[in-house]
């Protein structure tokens, strides 16, 4: 890819069991925009995704680790990329954007790590932050079963709202307008009564209230790899005349 401005996913699993199985890699979400990388969600396997990855991957250029929940499916590798982008600690650089919670009684991140970043920021509603290059904002809370939070990013004239595990409920779309690409985990097929994550038909709905340029289904547990995502895709874009994509393993997205 010729643009130095790109999403690239460092894996597509969702929940346990892909996850466990490795069935998608669950490395998290890498973004560059001019000379900012940040690094989203670093599940298990996610630094070696980044050292196999194509165009090179350098963890010592991260500026930001952002977190969307402590679940060991996206926090996983936390510590070891948060080492890497310190270069073992050594250097104070960086910085951590996480739920509060993640500190809580069992932290997800070791106590010298967060010594070694310049600083740790807490996620909430409406929280801003300035990245170099890219501004992020938590625009909501989710309904989950851990703290978590969408994440809205701003790289000049385009806007990227990613929405991590939730319950749907009726507002979101509300507070994820005037989005140009959205990222929507999706783990399951139809409906799973009383489990707090989106399913095929409640990311249709998203989508379409959203209406943006492209949307990207991603995270995917054992029913959506069944039912194809591809195809799913490619039928929620013949449906809602909307771009629709399937997110892969190292699938790159450009940032225009």
């Amino acid at each position: 890819m010729k643009s130095n401005n790109f999403i690239k996913f460092l894996g597509t699993a969702g929940a346990r069991f892909v996850t466990i199985n490795q069935l998608r890699a669950s490395g998290g979400i890498w973004i560059r925009y001019k000379n900012t990388n940040i690094l989203v969600d670093p599940g298990p396997g996610s630094l070696v995704r980044v050292k196999q990855s194509y165009p090179k991957l350098d963890p010592a250029n991260l500026d930001a680790i952002v977190l969307t929940h402590r679940h060991l499916d996206h926090s996983g590798d936390l510590n070891i990329m948060t080492e890497a982008m310190t270069e073992g600690a050594r250097k104070k650089r960086g910085v951590l954007i996480i739920p509060k919670d993640s500190l809580g009684r069992e932290p997800v991140v070791l106590s010298f790590l967060r010594q070694a970043v310049r600083k740790v920021h807490f996620l909430r509603e409406k929280a801003s932050f300035k990245i170099k290059d890219i501004r992020l904002s938590s625009p909501c809370r989710l309904d989950h079963s851990v703290e978590n939070y969408v994440l809205k990013f701003n790289f000049g004239k385009t806007r990227l709202c990613l929405v991590s595990d939730t319950k749907f409920f009726p507002h979101l779309a509300k507070k994820i307008n005037k989005c140009d690409i959205l990222i929507i985990n999706v783990v399951f097929y139809n409906p799973c009564p009383g489990i707090k994550h989106l399913d095929y038909f409640s990311a249709l709905k998203l989508i379409e209230q959203v209406r943006p340029k492209k949307a990207i289904i991603t995270h995917f547990g054992i029913p959506m790899l069944r039912k194809n995502p591809k195809r799913l895709a490619k039928l929620a874009k013949l449906k809602l005349k909307i771009d629709v994509l399937a997110a892969e393993d190292s699938m790159l997205v450009a940032i225009k």
